[in-house]
């Protein structure tokens, strides 16, 4: 006789049920989050296990990693693919732990992708990297705005990372403002410098693999957002076509139409932040630097807006690129912009 777990997983408990194969709850307990102590629960039931289901947090590394060297066969439900019974009164941990158990019985569990552990490490520090560039661009713009307030001019960017903290003080008359200004700059130079030790360090140790090394013809695309594409989309044969993949990277509208009627809005949340960050930044660049994607930005944003137009050709670079790491080939600017 087979059975069926579920594990509703919080920060700081579980809560376990294992189920039958007729439904019945042979075992169900709130434990503290220890692989140990979760292992002993399950192992009286461990030879006619036939599989584990554990919901998608944000921490089920440790988990899913402990119960999987010790020989459990585990899979990752996806919380935003899963619809309990509208109606319901009442719902808690145990519910959601038996609700678990119950659809991988029946074979309908919608589950996600679990990343290969040894190249996490990789992945969450080049995540690591993007947090750190926001916040630098957040100095970035916040020392933007206070020489416009207070000086009426703007400098761009570039220019900002630049100056000296003698050039920032001639900017300012009041030390209040040199001061506010100075610790600006430098939680500037101190982002800079991790920034660019971490891709140093990720440059040296890791390389693109043979099926993602297009990625580097991609217009936009350097190694740096080569490696992000890469660890980020793993395994290129889990997206069954390219509409997929591009939903995955948030490229795709979230919408919900009838009779031609915009009926409200889904999950615009839903797939993987740092793909979308990363084809946003290639398409700035691309922007930037290719002929036939400036052109395309120019009469998108004509017609909407920079913001839409920047979105547009980010699908269209995640698109390409799908086709680029399934095949293996270089990628055709033709077949891009037709």
């Amino acid at each position: 006789m087979g059975t069926y777990a579920g594990i509703d997983l919080h920060s700081t408990s579980s809560y376990v049920v294992v189920l039958d194969e007729e439904d019945r709850r042979l075992f169900g307990k709130k434990l503290e989050n220890s692989i140990d102590v979760i292992e002993q629960s399950l192992l009286p039931y461990k030879e006619d296990l036939q599989g584990v289901a554990v919901e998608s947090t944000y921490n089920w590394y440790w988990l899913v990693d402990g119960l999987q060297d010790r020989g459990y066969p585990v899979c990752l439900a996806n919380p935003s693919a899963m619809k309990q019974y509208e109606g319901m009164k009442h719902t808690d941990d145990k519910w959601d732990s038996y609700w678990l158990a119950h659809m991988l019985r029946l074979g309908i569990l919608p589950t996600g992708y679990i990343y290969p552990k040894e190249e996490r490490p990789t992945r969450d520090l080049l995540r690591r990297r993007l947090l750190l560039v926001r916040q630098r661009t957040t100095q970035i713009l916040s020392l933007q705005g206070m020489m416009e307030r207070n000086c009426g001019k703007k400098l761009p960017g570039h220019r900002i990372k630049e100056l000296s903290r003698e050039e920032l003080d001639e900017w300012f008359e009041y030390s209040h403002l040199r001061m506010a200004a100075g610790s600006s700059l430098t939680m500037i130079r101190c982002f800079g410098e991790e920034i660019s030790r971490i891709e140093k360090e990720v440059l040296s140790t890791v390389r693109l693999r043979d099926e993602y090394e297009n990625l580097l013809t991609v217009p936009g695309i350097g190694k740096v957002l080569g490696l992000t594409i890469m660890l980020e989309t793993g395994d290129i044969g889990r997206f069954k076509n390219v509409g997929n993949y591009s939903s995955y990277c948030r490229c795709v509208k979230a919408e919900r139409w009838s009779s031609d009627k915009k009926k409200g809005e889904g999950n615009s949340k839903n797939g993987n932040k740092y793909l979308s960050w990363a084809y946003v930044e290639a398409a700035h660049f691309a922007s930037r630097y290719c002929e036939r994607a400036r052109r395309f930005c120019q009469r998108k944003k004509s017609q909407k807006n920079y913001c839409v137009a920047i979105k547009a050709l980010a699908n269209k670079l995640a698109r390409a690129s799908y086709y680029v790491m399934r095949d293996g080939v270089p990628f055709d600017e033709s077949r891009l912009f037709g």
